[in-house]
């Protein structure tokens, strides 16, 4: 009898060590609790600029002074009132602003119900319909093709604004959002060839 008790003993000590283990992850609970709060940041960011665009378009000067500074624009004549391209640049920037916060959001409680707990948010009318079949796989799927978004945007402004910029600085941009691209295809792949069910071995 007396070799089962260290046994059972050495078996309690596991298991408190697993649930040790285990609630390490509410460590994450800062971090994403930090990512509500630069959500917060780009809200006020989003409110501001288009405040400025609303006020621009009123024929506010200064508020015009500061939106040409903000995307970057310059011409070769003094910018007195709205046009077609700083108001495209403005709008893009606002997309932008949105699609980052989307993508926090992705992270935010995709992350935390994968890794930290669950939400139980089934029979809620406002569930995102990605969050019922999110995992670790999708959501790494969903971030790569959010980020691209971002990406694309990025470079739809630099080629809009692309008087304003070096020619290394657009084919960097390039460069970088074919990246991007490329890496979303290898991860996509990569998932889809993990998640397939191996065939029978004969």
């Amino acid at each position: 009898m007396s070799p089962s008790k260290p046994s059972k003993q050495n078996a309690q000590h596991m298991t408190l060590l697993a649930k040790v283990i285990f609630s390490s992850r509410w460590l994450q609970l800062p971090l994403y609790l930090g990512l509500i709060a630069a959500q917060t940041v780009y809200v006020y960011h989003f409110w501001v600029e288009l405040l400025h665009l609303m006020e621009a378009a009123f024929g506010n000067q200064h508020a015009l002074a500061l939106l040409v500074k903000s995307i970057g624009y310059k011409d070769t004549v003094e910018v007195t009132g709205l046009n077609e391209t700083i108001i495209m640049l403005v709008v893009l920037a606002l997309i932008d602003v949105v699609m980052i916060s989307n993508l926090l959001i992705m992270v935010i409680v995709g992350g935390y119900e994968t890794f930290v707990s669950r939400m139980n948010l089934d029979d809620h009318p406002d569930q995102p319909e990605w969050l019922s079949h999110v995992n670790a796989s999708v959501l790494k799927v969903k971030l790569a093709t959010a980020i691209i978004g971002i990406s694309s945007i990025h470079l739809l402004k630099t080629f809009i604004n692309a008087a304003n910029y070096e020619e290394k600085v657009l084919l960097w941009q390039t460069v970088i959002h074919i990246t991007f691209l490329l890496s979303a295809m290898a991860i996509a792949f990569t998932d889809k060839l993990m998640s397939q069910p191996k065939s029978d071995q004969h």
